[in-house]
């Protein structure tokens, strides 16, 4: 990659953003959207009443955003089938016959 000092900056910028809960990554897209981009990605990263504005805006009508890791698990401790003693037990029969 580089010097020794190259990388441990890149390694220290790195681990910085990882600690304020940020994360650097590449976008594809036009040449011409460039700077609408980086302003989104500006206040998006400062999380603020407008980042709150655009991921509302941005996000699927109905859908709740879930940020980064653990989006799923929380989801499933929201259900409402928590508490209720419903189990589910899956067929554990050595051969199923499947159709293709």
């Amino acid at each position: 990659m580089g010097t020794q000092a190259q990388t441990r900056a890149v390694r220290n910028y790195r681990a910085s953003l990882a600690a304020r809960g940020l994360a650097r990554f590449e976008v594809v897209a036009r040449d011409a959207d460039r700077e609408l981009i980086r302003t989104l990605a500006r206040q998006l990263a400062e999380d603020g009443p407008e980042a709150a504005r655009i991921r509302e805006a941005a996000a699927p009508h109905g859908a709740e955003y879930v940020p980064g890791k653990g989006g799923v698990i929380e989801a499933l401790r929201r259900s409402p089938l928590i508490g209720s003693g419903v189990q589910f037990k899956r067929s554990k029969d050595a051969s199923r016959r499947v159709k293709f």
